[in-house]
Order: C-alpha cells, then structure tokens, then sequence
C-alpha cells in the first residue's frame, strides 16, 4: 500500500479506493470493493489499465515489450541460460551458482521416472493431436498418479514436486 487513495463517484455515491505500488511500474488502485460500494463494476477491454494479480515472480507490460522473471528480462534469460536454470530462478528467487545448478539438475534428472501407466496414457490421444491438447490432458492426470503430493500448503510435498529441493524439506 502507498497510503493514497483514488476518489470515485458513481451516481452521486463517493468512495475512497487505496492505491498500490509495485516494485516496478505505476502505482494502481485497487478495486477490490468497487462493486460492494457502489454496485458497478468496471470495463476495461483488452486489460490495457488492469492489473490481473500481484506477482513476486513476473512483471508484464505489454505496451513497451516488457517480460521481467524475478527481475530478469525475458530475453536475457532465452539468450544465456537454459531450462533448468530458469526453472530455479523461479523456483528459488535467483540464477543459482555453479554448484546449486549442478545439484539442481542431478536432482530433476534423477527425479524423473515415470509412471509406466501415466506413459500408457499418451497412447490415448490420436497421434495429430495437438500437443497443448496433449499437455493439458497429461498434466491433468498426474494428480492421479502422484495424489500424494498435491497439498502446496505442505513443504515437503511441494519439494518433491520441484525436484526434491533441500531448501523446501
């Protein structure tokens, strides 16, 4: 929070909304309870004044081409580091050190096997299906197969998840 606020008026009927800062870009004001006070919401086609969500981890602004990753530009990341890497930027809040990345990616490539049923799956899509279609039906079904770690309240559980991270256990 700033400590301002933004006035509106709606039919005669005037309200206070606080105002936000993030760590980068405008301030904005939060909505929030818009419509609680004054029964209207508000339209803005195409989000061009809205910000959706609050985020620690991505920063957009679509007007000036901007895509920031924990403070990283989009570009930097494609051009100089790899999957993985970014995987525990995201992970973690930072680009990991020679040795963190090196146990990083020992830790995801031996955390890897999968189900022989969950591979079965697979063969259920038709081969020219599309493979978001494909994705989202398989990524769906792991909830299936590894019921036993989907509480991302539990540290432990969301650790296996990513590659059994020391940090989280």
């Amino acid at each position: 929070m700033t400590g301002t606020s933004a006035g509106v008026s709606v039919g005669g009927k005037a309200v206070e909304l606080p105002t936000r800062s993030g760590t980068i870009g405008p301030d904005v004001i939060d909505i929030g309870t818009l419509y609680k006070n004054t029964g209207t919401f508000t339209y803005d086609p195409g989000f061009t004044s809205t910000a959706s969500c609050e985020s620690k981890i991505t920063y957009i602004d679509g007007d000036e081409g901007v895509l920031l990753h924990r403070g990283y530009p989009i570009e930097q990341l494609a051009e100089h580091g790899d999957f993985l890497e970014v995987c525990y930027l995201l992970l973690y809040g930072e680009l990991p050190t020679k040795s963190q990345k090196d146990d990083f990616d020992y830790r995801v490539t031996h955390h890897t096997m999968v189900h022989e049923q969950m591979s079965r799956f697979f063969t259920g899509f038709r081969r020219d299906a599309h493979p978001m279609a494909v994705m989202c039906g398989c990524v769906g079904a792991l909830s299936a197969f590894y019921h036993d770690s989907t509480d991302i309240t539990d540290p432990h559980q969301r650790a296996r998840t990513s590659a059994w991270s020391p940090r989280c256990a």
